[in-house]
């Protein structure tokens, strides 16, 4: 059996081993660390949100524009002329600047005093986002080969319901001792201390090294970059398919916590009875547990379907979403925190299933010399649609329907209204399986060309 290409130039001279900072277990799990920290930055204002509603005195609908185009709009577009460095330079040192500089916004947003400097701190957090996840992407395709490579962005994508699950339980143990802006300033702190560890302890890989390519290979332009990928059907689909039920998922993640302590006031923090912190322990299982498993068991199903027909990329993530749709809608129809709690668990282990298919997908078929291109237009899309639509929309949609309905029924029929965006994506994720088996072969055609 021939040994794979070394996706290092370099090998440790005691006794040929690879060293620790070549060790691609080793820098898979620091960058899902890393991307830990980039969904804990991003979810924790939508788990303090009504805290921050209450001391600062906001609407839903401005709360709607931090979860979402705040964030969403400088972090989308700024990617794209990272994605381009990325192709370029040190991928590296991209994740390690980028890092620091979004734990730092976050620490200051823990100072902010009015809507318009949580505004500013909010797109200061986008800015530095922008350039987690395609160096991230770019790094793991050239150390894993693309029959590995779903399974080791299902990995990577941990970094979503860890990140998530920690941001729960770091608020249900933070807030009461540090308030909001306490916790806000630990985290930041925190992910400015991994930054420097990143840069120390991660080695830059060859390009191209898992296609038997470990030499230099000449970088795409934005506008080649932009009409390759507008040729393959299946990565539109599959983006479509990812846009589309995150859209429900971003605004579920940013807006479950108002429902639930508008559904039962008890729950909320000032009570003393101890009921928030179990809340927040209780989701941040269902996200570790249901979601991440849902993440990595999906990828691992998909892979090995995948081998028999490349199709299952797009069936199993649109099956798994029909199946967890349903429970997405009907917890906030339910009378108790226990039964919204349940269902949106069953919810996150279907709907985590998409993800190491999905970005495996935008790897596989974009060509070698524009990888961290094809994620930062993969996240452009879906991002402008899920992350900045998903909570700005229910945010306006909850603050209309409030005024007639009340808080409560208001954000209960906004999120109702979800069911649209998850249909589009369970039909887009099925096209994307059919036009897959096609676009694959032509991807690893243009592989062989460069």
């Amino acid at each position: 059996m021939a040994t794979p290409p070394s996706p290092y130039k370099g090998r440790d001279s005691q006794k040929g081993k690879v060293s620790l900072k070549e060790n691609r277990t080793f820098v898979l799990w620091l960058l899902t660390l890393v991307y830990l920290f980039n969904f804990i930055d991003r979810q924790v204002i939508g788990i303090l949100s009504p805290f921050i509603k209450e001391d600062l005195g906001l609407s839903d609908g401005q709360l709607g524009w931090l979860k979402g185009f705040a964030f969403a709009l400088l972090y989308t577009l700024v990617g794209i002329p990272i994605a381009w460095l990325a192709d370029r330079y040190s991928r590296v040192k991209i994740i390690s600047v980028s890092l620091g500089v979004w734990s730092f916004f976050t620490a200051l947003t823990g100072m902010a005093g009015s809507f318009a400097a949580i505004l500013l701190a909010r797109f200061g957090v986008g800015i530095g986002e922008a350039g987690g996840s395609p160096p991230s992407h770019s790094i793991i395709s050239d150390l894993y080969p693309k029959e590995k490579r779903a399974s080791a962005l299902g990995i990577y994508s941990l970094g979503i319901p860890f990140g998530v699950a920690f941001s729960f339980i770091a608020v249900g143990l933070l807030m009461g001792w540090l308030g909001w802006r306490g916790t806000l300033y630990l985290l930041g702190a925190l992910g400015v201390g991994l930054s420097f560890i990143v840069g120390l302890m991660i080695k830059e890989p060859v390009r191209g090294a898992m296609e038997g390519k470990p030499q230099h290979i000449e970088p795409a332009s934005l506008g080649h970059s932009i009409a390759t990928l507008m040729k393959i059907p299946s990565w539109w689909a599959m983006c479509m398919g990812i846009a589309w039920v995150s859209f429900g998922s971003y605004a579920i993640a940013n807006w479950g916590i108002d429902y639930a302590l508008r559904l039962d006031p008890s729950y909320h923090i000032s009570t003393g009875n101890g009921k928030f912190q179990r809340l927040m322990f209780a989701l941040g299982i269902a996200h570790l547990i249901g979601y991440g498993g849902g993440t990595y068991l999906g990828a691992l199903l998909t892979e090995k379907l995948a081998r028999r027909h490349t199709g299952f990329y797009g069936f199993v993530p649109a099956v798994a979403l029909i199946l967890g749709v349903p429970a997405a809608i009907g917890c906030f129809w339910v009378g108790s925190v226990p039964s919204f709690v349940i269902l949106l668990a069953i919810y996150l282990t279907c709907s985590g299933v998409y993800l190491g298919p999905s970005f495996s997908v935008a790897q596989t078929l974009a060509p070698v010399n524009m990888r961290a291109m094809s994620t930062a237009l993969f996240f452009l899309i879906f991002n402008i649609i899920a992350l900045g639509g998903g909570p700005t929309y229910v945010g306006l949609m909850s603050e209309y329907l409030g005024q007639a309905y009340g808080e409560l029924h208001g954000l209960r029929l906004a999120m109702s209204s979800l069911i649209i965006p998850f249909i589009i994506s369970i039909f887009a994720f099925f096209i994307a399986g059919r036009w897959l088996p096609k676009d694959w072969e032509r991807a690893e055609a243009r592989q062989a060309e460069l």
